[in-house]
């Protein structure tokens, strides 16, 4: 099974594409860990990435589509992925489905994060990363036991350049501009499933395991 996580920054696609990733027994592939990951190894993709994702501007196709592509033609996806953070427009969803199709393939489900844009701001300005393990905190819905260190590796806790409240603005202008028309492409298609982002993450993490035909959610 191929499924397409959609919403906006902050709406939560990364926690529930790995909950249900893991869940499904899919392979979960992030756009953004492989931007970083390029970026920490200095690849030419990541320098080029780098400053792009510095200015909360999306990365650029040409970028973007080869970094991710490559990923999908790896031996383990061959059982089906869970993309998040890809496609961000048209150009490429396009150059998705041509990939696929030449391997007979297709995207089975795009799955619609629905979140209010007030919403969405409390979330991006208030959100910290764990500079080791990417671990997500916020302030208010889940801020860290010690302030400034991970619960989970002691890693030292960043705020990225575009979780600020000023580019979290900017940043859903640019979704709106770029990656909202996808909904009306899946939808059209007859393949988007749109859920309510709002709530715990296992109240999501179940709507979305039910909206895909899977059953109830098991919590962990």
């Amino acid at each position: 099974m191929y499924i397409v996580f959609l919403g906006a920054p902050g709406a939560g696609k990364g926690t529930q594409a790995a909950t249900v990733a893991q869940e499904l027994k899919l392979v979960h592939i992030a756009s953004g860990d492989l931007f970083r990951q390029a970026i920490e190894q200095g690849t030419e993709l990541g320098l080029r990435a780098k400053s792009y994702m510095e200015r909360g501007i999306l990365v650029p196709d040409s970028i973007s589509i080869g970094m991710v592509l490559g990923r999908i033609s790896a031996p383990d996806c061959e059982g089906g992925v869970i993309l998040d953070g890809f496609p961000r427009n048209l150009k490429q969803a396009e150059a998705l489905d041509e990939i696929l199709a030449k391997q007979a393939k297709t995207i089975d489900r795009a799955v619609y994060i629905l979140v209010s844009e007030r919403e969405l701001l409390m979330r991006l300005s208030r959100r910290w990363i764990c500079r080791n393990c990417q671990t997500p905190y916020h302030t208010i819905n889940s801020p860290p036991k010690v302030w400034g260190k991970c619960d989970r590796c002691g890693g030292e806790l960043y705020q990225r350049p575009d979780d600020t409240v000023d580019k979290a603005k900017k940043r859903l202008e640019v979704y709106l501009n770029e990656t909202a028309p996808l909904i009306d492409y899946y939808a059209g298609a007859g393949k988007l499933l749109e859920v309510d982002g709002e709530g715990s993450i296992d109240e999501v993490s179940w709507r979305i395991i039910t909206a895909l035909g899977k059953g109830e959610f098991i919590a962990r």
